[in-house]
């Protein structure tokens, strides 16, 4: 059984017992549980429910189990003749879910 949700506007596809990496859920610390409920598709033994846009009644219960920052990405603008340079570095914040249930309430 697995289903796809959406969180932070991309979606993952997950099953009980896996880990995703997702955006930062400003909300949430490590060890706490999280309820995700923009499901848009259920895949089980018998078929397969698909929202408009999302289906109501299922949630994705998981357990936080690690929050940090990515690898540094650099940015460069250069402009030639000009003496213009500038550098530039960002690391996007993270979240390392486990799930643990797909929930019909």
């Amino acid at each position: 059984m697995y289903a796809v949700v959406e969180i932070g506007g991309k979606q993952y596809r997950v099953e009980a017992e896996a880990e995703i990496v997702h955006e930062l859920l400003p909300a949430a610390n490590v060890g706490d549980k999280v309820t995700f409920d923009r499901v848009l598709l259920v895949r089980n033994g018998e078929g397969v429910e698909i929202g408009r846009p999302y289906l109501t009644g299922v949630q994705v219960v998981g357990e936080v189990k690690e929050a940090g920052r990515g690898r540094k990405v650099i940015i460069q603008r250069f402009s030639p003749k000009k003496g213009y340079r500038r550098k530039k570095g960002h690391r996007q914040p993270y979240m390392r879910t486990r799930i643990l249930a797909i929930e019909r309430g």
